[in-house]
């Protein structure tokens, strides 16, 4: 009978080689704004930091890194989600060299935008310029692991990207320059143009398994629900329409894309639908307040704002869908960075 089991053996090896042979994700590349930034505005000279508490005190430690949250941010929990480590560093951080970054890394800056003159509002770093450390870090990393081991995290990784908030509400919505120039809906086309080139830029310099993040709904943050003077406290309807205006037009750039670039994954992270039944049905997912964040008075604080020294900071961030006026609180993160590896590890594992 001895003989009846080696066909089944050969099949067992058979199916061993092919789950080795899988691309897996070598590593968690992040580009964008504050809701991925995990701490490169602590050197820069901007004000948009939070490298002070009480963020991070539900972090690891409990100590603020310059991410704005409590706790971790969503490329921290895909990055954990995928077997990889559990705190994506910033690129900036000079206590940190190579080795540090080869399974995981972040170029992204708080404030910034698609927009160049959305980086030049609080003087962070803008797009273009997370390209140039890329591509600082590619050439560090074939150095570091020789061509062919480099190459390969390179077009293994894969890269979140989450952008686009602060090109609506901290600059056509709050400066008078883009209206002057275009319509909201010719601002979005002008966004998508960018959005297109970089992802084309990165795909030359390597780059294969891609995540893109759509907007929120950006006139449900709580910032915009105390500034709504026509409709107190309540989101902002025709700012989320124009959310959702923009994420339509972001879909059809990743169709093309993805038909476009050969051996190219590109995969739309919808942030806008989970977010928004977290805001309107809060008690659905153990959360109690939606309307405004928990840091401060929850209102108005974000950034040098919501400090150590505000009476009003609340005990439990978890009990709060936002951590102050604008970003998610940690264990939103969760809840979304969750409801995003149920869609990616299909693709990309």
């Amino acid at each position: 009978m001895a003989h009846m089991n080696i066909p089944w053996i050969f099949f067992v090896q058979i199916l061993a080689l092919a789950s080795n042979s899988e691309a897996k994700v070598s590593a968690i590349i992040s580009f964008g704004d504050s809701f991925v930034d995990s701490g490169n505005n602590n050197y820069i000279p901007t004000i948009a930091k939070c490298n002070f508490e009480p963020y991070g005190r539900d972090f690891p430690g409990g100590r603020p890194t310059g991410r704005f949250c409590n706790g971790r941010l969503p490329p921290d929990f895909i990055s954990e989600g995928f077997g990889l480590k559990p705190i994506i560093p910033a690129y900036l951080d000079p206590t940190l060299n190579i080795s540090d970054f080869a399974s995981g890394v972040c170029f992204a800056s708080a404030a910034t935008g698609y927009d160049n003159a959305t980086a030049d509002v609080m003087k962070v770093i803008p797009l273009w310029k997370e390209v140039e450390y890329y591509k600082e870090y590619q050439k560090k990393l074939r150095a570091y692991l020789g061509d062919k081991k480099a190459n390969g995290i390179i077009s293994e990784a894969l890269y979140l990207i989450s952008i686009g908030t602060n090109d609506f509400l901290e600059n056509y919505y709050a400066l008078p320059q883009r209206p002057s120039q275009f319509t909201v809906q010719e601002y979005e086309d002008f966004l998508i143009g960018i959005a297109e080139n970089f992802v084309r830029q990165i795909y030359g310099l390597g780059a294969r398994k891609m995540s893109l993040t759509g907007l929120p709904p950006i006139g449900c943050l709580p910032v915009q629900r105390a500034t709504n003077f026509e409709d107190p406290l309540n989101c902002v309807e025709e700012r989320n329409k124009v959310a959702l205006e923009f994420n339509g037009k972001l879909k059809v750039l990743v169709a093309k894309l993805n038909k476009e670039l050969p051996g190219l994954k590109v995969f739309f992270a919808d942030a806008y639908d989970l977010l928004l039944q977290l805001i309107k049905n809060p008690s659905t997912y153990g959360f109690e307040i939606a309307e405004e964040g928990c840091c401060g008075t929850g209102l108005f604080e974000t950034s040098i704002l919501c400090n150590r020294h505000h009476p009003l900071t609340c005990k439990d961030a978890n009990k709060y869908v936002f951590w102050d006026s604008i970003h998610p609180s940690q264990r939103t993160n969760k809840i979304t960075s969750d409801n995003l590896l149920r869609a990616l590890k299909p693709l990309f594992l």
